[in-house]
Parts: structure tokens; C-alpha cells; sequence
């Protein structure tokens, strides 16, 4: 697919301001417009949303979501190289593209966009994990945002998306699945990108919950699934033994067996545990 809104290809577009993919900045470039419009796709429908994009490079994801009907798209891009590229996109779509040259973790995306928000990016591979992790921890619940729709390494997508009993179950399982609704809705093969990486890579889309699944307070949950994973292959008595003094008690209570393994346990049952504790602790 060369074009779905009368712009250049992103081949020639690359070519023209010299957009070669920096390593150090975690870029790949997607450059088939087609599997740029299934991942706008995937984000739902978005003609009342605005959508916040991070690393959108030559933009071809950033095309896909305007041309898809996204009410307004707000694109952080740190490498500024890409904002004439992203300029022109801008002015082939009067008033619905906001360009916005910086590091998007030291960004508020929020005096820019207005509700409902929703996320979709094709994540550069230094920063997805932490930007992920940033948006499922706010202080408050629901979020800003009511999705995400994310590439990632298709190894963290996995720990995304991952249940009890596996390698890939860890925290980041927990995080996301405590409060959303986790999936895999698309798969990219290494020769998708230009560099291609060496792995392949996947989309997930989580759909923020109202409410966590289940209650428990973030902070010791957080603390509790740290101290697990941290030393997984450790019993938890042994893991959280520096959690609370009385923890063997404490799992009990929770129907956890102190002799388990961090990754055997369900995100029931760390809630249980984690309003045990925080009960123990007054």
C-alpha cells in the first residue's frame, strides 16, 4: 500500500529528511501502510477520541489513526529529524494533528488532549516497558485514557498478557491485568520493520477496568509482587520474609501455601495477600 491519504510513501518520505532508525532511540520503522491501519484498527473506534501517539517517527501509524477518523491525534517525537515529516501529515489533516518534539517521559500529555483519550503507539523498544508501566500506576483510578493499543517486543508481550505457572508470569502480568483487560490482536513478523529487529514483535490492547478486579491497595501490592518476582525462584515464606514478621500467618490466610513459588500464585490471590498485610500493618 503506497498511500491511503494522498502523502508519499514512507520509503520516500525516510529518504527525504533522512530518517535512518537510531539504535540508541529503540526506532524500527513500520513502513507497510497497511499494517499501520489494522493496529488504528485495533484501537477501536475513535471518531470521538482524541489519541495520544508516542514515537510515531515518519508517521506512518500517526496516518493510519487520522485516516482511520481519530477526532484529534497528540504525537510526542524526541528525534527531530521526524517533525517535518510529521509537519507535512499535519497540514494534510488541518487541525487534527498536534506535533509535539520531546521526551515523552518528561511530557503531560494532558493539557493537550481532551477526553475521552485513548493510547496507540508503536512504542520505541528503550522506553515502552517503563511508559507502560507508568500509565497502569497512577495515583488515581480509572485513568486518563480509557485504552492502549501498544507494540512491543513480542517478549513483553507475553509478560503482558502471561497467566500463573509460566516463565513469562511476573509483575507486569499483575499490573496489567489488576485493573485491565489484557490481549494480543496482532503479531509482526522482524521483516516487518526497516531495521528489522531480531525478534519478533506484537500489539496488545488493554481496555482500563472502572474498578480493579479485585481490592487491594497498590502500594503494598506493588511492594508484595516486587519482593516475589524479584527472587521467584525462592518460597514466598522466604521471598516476603521482610515483608511482615508474621507473613507465613498472613499467607495462610490469603489460600496461599508458604512453600509456593511466586509464579504459581493468581492475581486473586496477591490482593488477598496484599489487604492481609496491610490490615497486619494497621
Amino acid at each position: 500500500m503506497t498511500a491511503i491519504d494522498g502523502l508519499p510513501p514512507l520509503r520516500e518520505v525516510i529518504a527525504r529528511y533522512d530518517l535512518r532508525a537510531k539504535k540508541q532511540l529503540g526506532q524500527n520503522f513500520l513502513l507497510d501502510l497497511n499494517l499501520t491501519a489494522r493496529i488504528a484498527r485495533a484501537a477501536g473506534d475513535l471518531t470521538q477520541c482524541d489519541v495520544i501517539e508516542v514515537g510515531p517517527g515518519p508517521g506512518g501509524l500517526t496516518r493510519g489513526l487520522l485516516a482511520e477518523g481519530a477526532r484529534h491525534v497528540l504525537a510526542i517525537e524526541k528525534d527531530a529529524r521526524a517533525i517535518p515529516a510529521l509537519h507535512e501529515i499535519a497540514a494534510a489533516y488541518p487541525g487534527r494533528l498536534t506535533v509535539i518534539h520531546g521526551d515523552a517521559l518528561q511530557i503531560d500529555p494532558l493539557a493537550h488532549v481532551t477526553p475521552p483519550v485513548r493510547i496507540a503507539a508503536n512504542l520505541p523498544y528503550n522506553i515502552g516497558t517503563e511508559l507502560l508501566v507508568g500509565w497502569l500506576t497512577p495515583p488515581d483510578w480509572p485513568p486518563f485514557w480509557q485504552s492502549l493499543t501498544l507494540m512491543f517486543q513480542r517478549e513483553v508481550a507475553n509478560r503482558i498478557v502471561a497467566r500463573p505457572g509460566g516463565k513469562d508470569y511476573g509483575r507486569l502480568a499483575i499490573l496489567a491485568q489488576w485493573r485491565c483487560d489484557a490481549r494480543i490482536v496482532l503479531t509482526l513478523p522482524p521483516q516487518a520493520f526497516v531495521p528489522a529487529p531480531k525478534v519478533e514483535s506484537a500489539v496488545v490492547h488493554l481496555t482500563a477496568l472502572p474498578q480493579p478486579r479485585f481490592p487491594a491497595d497498590p502500594k503494598v501490592l506493588s511492594e508484595l509482587t516486587f519482593a516475589a518476582f524479584n527472587q521467584r525462584r525462592k518460597m514466598l515464606r522466604a521471598a516476603l520474609k521482610g515483608v511482615h514478621p508474621a507473613i507465613e500467618t498472613l499467607l495462610r490466610d490469603a489460600g496461599i501455601p508458604p512453600t509456593a513459588r511466586a509464579e504459581e500464585i493468581g492475581l486473586d490471590r496477591f490482593c488477598a495477600l496484599a489487604r492481609g498485610v496491610a490490615a497486619a500493618r494497621g
